[in-house]
């Protein structure tokens, strides 16, 4: 069996997104590989469509490639998982993730899946919707400050994973009894935060396309406001704000871009002094290369260039002030459009088909009159004359027939 929805491909070409979210791409796929005892024995599995991953041994006799459906050990009893990974590209992942590959600890593969166990699986999956209402209404029952986001059950159905966030600690020994005996699972609770839960939750952000956290971001780096700052971008929380609550992980994808721009820019220049008072700098344009000013008691925005800029501070530097702070004329950047020219065409234009049809329409009424004059006492006659009185039928035959004489 391949993949568990989507375009069922293997080697990680998927662009349906439904095959797995967090998918690596295989590029030793098609690569010819020689087996000297040497090969790779560890296979990367992930869990619940990509949201979780882990790295599993391969002590069975098959080699599992992308997409094979493998039962493994799981908490007193066996899980169910799809290999993402295998071959020699998982000793990258491995020295990525700091994982020894001889590390004991590391759990087996058991067996490739059976329908028994897929079956198995499908049934307890089935049961975590329900699962997560019941410990969502426990949970408020007993006043805990807490959100329980998402509930993971084994694929044997003899452990369940609780996730949830919250503000503190809180003390869940007597939540864990109630859950036991009330889903009769081995019960585990694992706190996340709110970045985690966007990406197990998965979602449409404000480009249009799925969440970035729930797609291929494995590690979260720490967004703050310094960022908005140096992009020039107003410090508004709504806006810069993802369905997580926290900022947005876009803001670090063109810091670099920006900190690299910004090198070129003059340091100590946000104030000039001027003879009709000093100008504040307001905002770095690193597209044009502009430095925007404004003078005290003043709505007017100056836009002065880097070297512009440079000259009046060497000029303060020596105890001058310029009078005026020459502006740089801007230019727009967007094209004008072009107006179609449109053409007086009244009289030209002969709309042939109507021609066509009043014709035909005058050849009619030519014809019924032409009737009527011939029979004056038959008044009900048919309206298809014969094919021998019909001018059109003579006119045809004599075209048949042009050598023909009358």
């Amino acid at each position: 069996m391949g993949c568990s929805g989507g375009c069922n491909s293997k080697t990680g070409g998927c662009r349906s997104g439904g095959c797995n979210r967090m998918d690596v791409y295989d590029w030793l796929a098609d690569v010819p590989q020689s087996y000297n005892g040497d090969e790779c024995k560890i296979v990367e599995v992930s869990f619940n469509h990509g949201s979780r991953k882990d790295f599993f041994r391969n002590s069975t006799s098959h080699y599992f490639t992308k997409g094979d459906l493998v039962t493994v050990e799981g908490v007193s009893g066996f899980d169910m998982g799809e290999v993402s990974l295998s071959g020699e590209l998982v000793r990258l992942q491995l020295k990525k993730k700091r994982v020894e590959e001889h590390d004991p600890g590391i759990k087996q593969i058991l067996r490739k899946s059976s329908d028994r166990d897929l079956e198995l699986m499908k049934q307890n999956k089935a049961r975590e919707h329900d699962v997560l209402v019941r410990a969502r209404a426990i949970a408020r029952q007993m006043k805990l400050e807490m959100k329980l986001s998402i509930v993971e059950i084994q694929a044997d159905g003899r452990k369940a994973t609780f996730f949830y966030t919250a503000d503190g600690r809180v003390d869940f020994r007597e939540l864990i009894k109630v859950f036991a005996s009330e889903f009769k699972v081995k019960v585990e609770m694992r706190q996340i935060g709110a970045r985690q839960e966007a990406a197990k939750l998965g979602g449409i952000g404000s480009s249009g396309r799925e969440l970035c956290c729930s797609t291929w971001i494995n590690n979260f780096k720490s967004v703050t406001t310094v960022a908005a700052r140096y992009q020039n971008l107003s410090i508004n929380q709504a806006k810069l704000s993802g369905q997580c609550g926290r900022l947005k992980c876009c803001l670090n994808y063109e810091l670099d871009t920006y900190l690299d721009a910004l090198q070129d820019f003059p340091n100590n220049a946000d104030i000039l002094e001027t003879t009709k008072g000093n100008a504040t700098l307001i905002k770095k344009d690193i597209f044009r290369n502009l430095m925007w000013y404004m003078l005290p008691d003043s709505s007017k925005h100056y836009p002065l260039s880097i070297a512009t800029v440079r000259k009046i501070k060497d000029m303060n530097n020596k105890g001058v002030r310029p009078d005026v702070l020459e502006e740089e004329e801007l230019v727009s950047r967007k094209t004008k459009e072009v107006e179609p020219e449109f053409v007086d065409v009244v009289g030209q234009i002969s709309l042939k088909s109507f021609d066509k049809a009043n014709k035909r329409r005058k050849f009619k009424q030519k014809d019924q009159s032409e009737r009527s004059r011939s029979h004056p006492g038959n008044t009900k006659q048919s309206h298809r004359p014969s094919q021998q009185n019909h001018p059109k039928s003579s006119f045809r035959k004599g075209r048949e027939n042009p050598n023909q004489k009358n």
